[in-house]
């Protein structure tokens, strides 16, 4: 499966939804998302990640990014992430650093 990311943006947070492989290879096209999403000052960026396949350490330095970015001014929230995504949430201890929901807006 390839990689894409679609772009939402709605009155008060910006929507991205993944999928496919999130490496060393697609990595700097979702960063360059994330900088223009953070241009817009959302109050918050959900990443819908349900079709995320696969996330390599590059895929976390991005997520990273995106939370370093937005600062403490917005949220970083995941739809529906897959258990190997949780685990490296927990394992990195970024799991506290963003919300977990099932579905945006609940």
């Amino acid at each position: 499966m390839g990689f894409s990311v679609k772009k939402e943006i709605f009155e008060e947070y910006t929507a991205l939804t993944i999928r496919g492989s999130l490496d060393s290879a697609t990595a700097p096209q979702f960063g360059e998302e994330v900088k223009q999403v953070v241009t817009q000052n959302p109050q918050a960026l959900v990443l819908y990640v349900e079709e995320l396949s696969f996330m390599s350490s590059a895929g976390l330095r991005m997520l990273i990014f995106a939370k370093q970015k937005l600062g403490t001014a917005a949220s970083l929230i995941l739809v529906r992430p897959q258990e190997q995504l949780l685990e490296t949430l927990r394992m990195t201890g970024l799991i506290f650093s963003v919300s977990i929901v099932d579905q945006y807006p609940e």
